[in-house]
């Protein structure tokens, strides 16, 4: 029941609003099982469960992030093999293109939830998310990588790996300065300088980051989100200025970038250019597919990237599965791995372990039922626990290098105490 991946025309029509919302007394195509508790059980039949994602597949920047449906697909062809969950076989719809646009990411919402009546939404990736509020209200699971702020808090909403921009009173991952401090031989005495895109995202990641790498250890010398967040510049020589003489008049001893690539290539390509030695990272460069331009390559090569998942590289059993789940969607093709597939693929991973926890009376309350009782443990992103990935992020991750043309682990995978976000 698998359909083919879609992706949504570039000028979206105008939806009309209407009720997002089946009650338990459905028009005969949303029907549960004998014995269903009330409530809402839209996108749910007694054979199968609807669910749809919304993806960045283009940007005006040429960004995308289009694999993300394919490691949703994969870990769906899996559920279903395996005879789908408590007898329903997930009918996934594909992934919405919502081009890192705010309407057309609202625009999504609103069609999967009032046109298509999916009962959840696995995955959401993209660096907008103005549907939030609207999925909230309608009560619609959904589940993304939390690095964004509507992953933390809202009741029907979540992060593979936890919340990852919290509010005060939450947590920070510690992965990225720890492992960073681990490379260095230490934080103390050392400097950092991070660098973000000026959106709400790039505010919140300096905002986090800065806390975090500050906790760690490290002098934050530079931390502003001052990139322009709807073009790349062509132009690096100020930022690179700043940088460079941000600690105390000489270079940081780290460069760490908030950013998405075509920024990054820019950045650290200017850097190199301006004399820059020490180390540069950021958090989304893990992709064997920016490996075939000669000037993509040299512009990250040495760059140390952040993970959240256990490394291509590990020989964890779920990794080896992971990867045959992949050749199996693609269609028996060997396929260069990349971390976008890891974030479709984990998203529909807990939306399913909680949609299996549910039982067979699946509606939203006793998905949410289950999800407020739900942990598991040794998962590819580490242990995981509900509602606290709503509040904290769950700690683990790695850092790979882009060395001599092939990533390489430079700190294994490993979890980390989170620290309280102020």
């Amino acid at each position: 029941m698998l359909r083919p991946i879609r992706t949504l025309a570039a000028a979206a029509a105008a939806l009309a609003l209407v009720s997002a919302c089946n009650s338990a007394s459905t028009d005969g195509n949303d029907i549960g099982r004998p014995g269903d508790m009330p409530g809402d059980r839209r996108g749910v039949t007694a054979e199968s469960i609807k669910v749809g994602g919304i993806v960045s597949m283009t940007s005006a920047g040429g960004y995308s992030k289009k694999d993300t449906d394919l490691g949703a697909k994969a870990r769906y062809m899996r559920a279903n093999a395996e005879g789908g969950v408590n007898g329903r076989k997930i009918d996934y719809l594909g992934a919405e293109d919502d081009g890192q646009d705010p309407a057309k990411n609202m625009a999504a919402a609103r069609k999967l939830v009032q046109q298509d009546k999916v009962f959840a939404v696995a995955p959401m990736s993209s660096v907008t998310f103005s549907g939030a509020d609207f999925l909230e209200q309608e009560k619609v699971p959904t589940f993304g990588w939390g690095t964004l702020p509507s992953f933390c808090g809202p009741k029907y909403i979540y992060g593979f790996n936890g919340c990852l921009v919290p509010a005060p009173g939450g947590t920070i991952n510690q992965t990225w300065p720890e492992g960073i401090g681990q490379l260095l031989g230490g934080a103390r005495g050392k400097s950092v300088a991070i660098i973000a895109n000026d959106s709400d995202a790039g505010k919140f990641g300096i905002r986090t980051f800065q806390q975090g790498f500050a906790s760690a250890g490290f002098t934050v010398s530079y931390a502003k989100a001052s990139v322009p967040a709807t073009a790349v510049p062509s132009d690096w020589s100020a930022y690179v200025k700043e940088i460079l003489g941000s600690n105390g008049g000489k270079a940081p001893d780290a460069v760490v970038s908030v950013m998405q690539t075509p920024n990054n290539i820019g950045l650290f390509t200017a850097l190199k250019r301006g004399g820059y030695k020490g180390l540069l990272s950021d958090p989304t460069d893990y992709d064997p597919g920016l490996l075939a331009k000669d000037a993509t390559r040299q512009a990250l090569d040495g760059v140390h990237v952040l993970l959240q998942f256990e490394p291509f590289e590990s020989d964890n059993p779920k990794m080896a599965r992971f990867k045959a789940d992949i050749k199996a969607a693609a269609g028996g093709q060997d396929v260069p791995l990349n971390m976008h597939m890891l974030t479709g693929y984990m998203s529909a991973d807990l939306f399913v372990s909680i949609a299996q926890k549910a039982g067979t009376d699946l509606t939203v309350e006793s998905f949410q039922d289950a999800a407020q009782r739900f942990s598991d443990t040794g998962t590819l992103v580490g242990d995981r626990a509900e509602p606290k990935g709503q509040k904290d992020s769950f700690g683990c991750g790695a850092l790979v290098q882009l060395k001599n043309g092939a990533y390489e682990v430079s700190v294994p995978f490993k979890c980390h105490e989170p620290i309280p976000f102020k």
